[in-house]
C-alpha cells in the first residue's frame, strides 16, 4: 500500500469513527450539547452580515438558533450549495420560510433565492484537532471554497469534544479555521 493509500484509508476509517462518536449520543445529550454551543457561539463571535452554516445531518451540532438570533437582529442567513462535484460551494439565502429539498448527499438546501457570499462561516467538525484542521466527510468542498473566497470570511468550526483527535494529519489542501467552538468552550488555533 502506498503512502497516499494509506493516508486515504486512515482518514476513511476516522471518518467512520467520528460520525460513530455522534451517531451514539442520545437525543437529550445531542439538545444539551448543542445548546451549550449556541451559548458559546453568543458570547464569543459578533453579528455577521451574512452568515453561512450548515442544515445539520448525521448528528452533527444543531446551531440553527444562533443563527435565527442573529437573522432577527439583521443577519442574512445562507446554506451552501454543491454546483459542480470539483466546483467550490456556492451559498444561497435562507430564511425561516425557505423551501429546502435534500441534494445528491442528502443535505437539505435552499431551491431558490439570491447567492450570497459570507463573512462568517460556521462549519461542522466531523473531527477536528487543536492546530485548528478539520475533518469533513472527504469531498473537499470546503477546502476548496475556502481557497478561493476573496476576502476569506471568518471560519467557525463548531463540533463536540468527542470529535477531537490528536491530529487528523492534514494534507496539503486542508484549509486552517480561525475559530474552534464546541460544548467546552472556543479558541483561536494558535493561540
Amino acid at each position: 500500500m502506498s503512502l497516499s493509500e494509506d493516508s486515504t484509508a486512515r482518514r476513511r476509517a476516522l471518518r467512520r469513527e467520528m460520525a460513530s462518536r455522534r451517531m451514539a449520543l442520545g437525543e437529550a445529550a445531542h439538545a444539551r450539547l448543542s445548546g451549550q454551543i449556541v451559548e458559546i457561539l453568543r458570547s464569543t463571535l459578533p453579528r455577521p452580515e451574512i452568515c453561512a452554516f450548515c442544515w445539520p445531518i448525521k448528528n452533527e451540532p444543531d446551531v440553527r438558533a444562533i443563527v435565527g438570533d442573529w437573522v432577527e437582529q439583521g443577519t442574512r442567513a445562507a446554506l451552501p450549495v454543491v454546483i459542480d462535484e470539483a466546483a467550490p460551494l456556492r451559498f444561497r439565502a435562507w430564511h425561516g420560510q425557505s423551501v429546502l429539498q435534500a441534494d445528491r448527499y442528502g443535505i437539505p438546501t435552499p431551491v431558490d433565492g439570491d447567492w450570497l457570499v459570507p463573512d462568517l462561516i460556521l462549519l461542522p467538525l466531523n473531527g477536528f484537532d487543536a492546530a485548528g484542521y478539520r475533518l469533513g466527510y472527504g469531498g473537499g468542498y470546503f477546502d476548496r471554497t475556502l481557497a478561493t473566497l476573496r476576502p476569506r470570511p471568518l471560519t467557525v468550526g463548531v463540533g463536540f469534544e468527542i470529535n477531537r483527535v490528536d491530529s487528523i494529519h492534514p494534507e496539503s489542501h486542508d484549509q486552517r479555521l480561525d475559530w474552534i467552538v464546541t460544548e467546552a468552550g472556543a479558541f483561536r488555533p494558535g493561540d
